[in-house]
């Protein structure tokens, strides 16, 4: 991740990733313009500090040397959550319509070198913990795991059920007083949408867009008003001033974009992240869109043998920020943030010896 990186060194990445090249004396003018003094040796410590990370890549000698961005720069951007949330929605300056180039920008790693390993470590150890229990622990560390990413997975979207008044709903189908119908049938759907997807790995060794329609059917069945399929209303998202797209044709086409850039990633982390990340941009359903992307994402990771995520310890605001982030500013880089600490909390608190 990037929290490795200074203040001043985020600010260099942010230009240069807002530029086609730059030169080390472009840079000295971009913090002189700002007010801040930055010696020219310090700029260049900073550059090959960016360099080694890979965060950059230099070309050239001498006075030619240049500095180019990744060509995922877009996605991997730092933009400090607790800074732009600070300005009223009205106020941000940030994108309001679909962005048609996001597909290509998945094409380049997500993921860093040192970032791949530790994840890579973790889904070992997985591996080999899964490897040693016997059915029944296998199957009660499922049930836990099922239980709790249900009721997470509904307190993202609102729902107000505890996690104690999910697990007997779920156990003992006791439903807690005091709590909308909609809102028992909301955990009921994700407890069968994660058994069916749990129960049949080998169907999301390869995506398509029926896959991800019939999980989306399976969240949503039931509850009043929301219909299932691709819809052709517009929809408008609290806290943002980003529009989804409101054309089915499109809305299908990007669907199927997704599934593309998902089939076409080698790396299971990327294609879980890409899968979370651009259906609910996409925004493709009436409703269910973020419920049935986390739930994707963790049929990828269970279909490769990987950990599938509870999102138990994440911060439902922070997670609704760093998906704001995504539609307003195409930066990917705290929803990754939060996706590999849960990924590493996953892998501690479930199925672990």
């Amino acid at each position: 991740m990037m929290n490795h990186l200074s203040d001043r060194q985020h600010k260099i990445l942010q230009f240069i990733q807002t530029q086609a090249s730059v030169s080390n004396s472009d840079i000295r003018l971009f913090f002189d313009k700002a007010g801040e003094s930055v010696s020219r040796i310090t700029i260049i410590r900073d550059l090959e500090k960016l360099v080694q990370a890979k965060e950059i890549r230099k070309e050239g000698a001498g006075r030619n040397v240049r500095y180019w961005a990744k060509k995922s720069s877009l996605l991997l951007r730092y933009i400090d959550p607790g800074s732009y949330f600070n300005v009223d929605v009205d106020n941000r300056d940030s994108l309001s319509t679909f962005n048609f180039e996001i597909f290509a920008c998945f094409s380049s790693p997500i993921f860093t070198e040192v970032e791949n390993q530790k994840l890579q470590s973790l889904t070992q150890r997985y591996q080999k913990n899964r490897a040693e229990m016997s059915a029944d622990v296998i199957q009660k560390e499922t049930e836990r795991l099922t239980i709790e990413l249900s009721w997470k997975s509904s307190q993202i979207e609102g729902n107000t059920y505890s996690l104690l008044d999910t697990e007997a709903l779920i156990k003992e189908q006791r439903e807690a007083p005091g709590h909308a119908k909609e809102e028992a049938l909301m955990i009921l759907n994700h407890k069968e949408a994660i058994d069916y997807i749990l129960s049949h790995p080998q169907d999301y060794q390869k995506m398509s867009l029926k896959k991800i329609e019939d999980i989306h059917r399976l969240l949503i069945q039931k509850l009043p008003g929301v219909h299932h399929g691709i819809r052709s209303s517009l929809v408008r998202i609290i806290g943002t001033n980003y529009r989804p797209l409101d054309n089915i044709h499109q809305l299908k086409e990007s669907l199927e974009r997704t599934v593309l850039v998902i089939n076409s990633c080698e790396n299971v982390f990327q294609k879980a992240l890409s899968g979370i990340s651009l259906i609910s941009y996409i925004q493709p359903f009436v409703d269910g869109n973020k419920r049935t992307a986390r739930l994707i994402g963790n049929a990828l990771l269970h279909s490769n043998h990987a950990c599938p995520l509870s999102y138990r310890s994440v911060d439902s605001v922070e997670y609704k920020k760093a998906m704001l982030l995504f539609y307003e500013k195409n930066s990917l880089n705290y929803l990754k943030e939060l996706f590999m600490s849960q990924y590493e909390f996953s892998v501690r608190n479930y199925f672990s010896i």
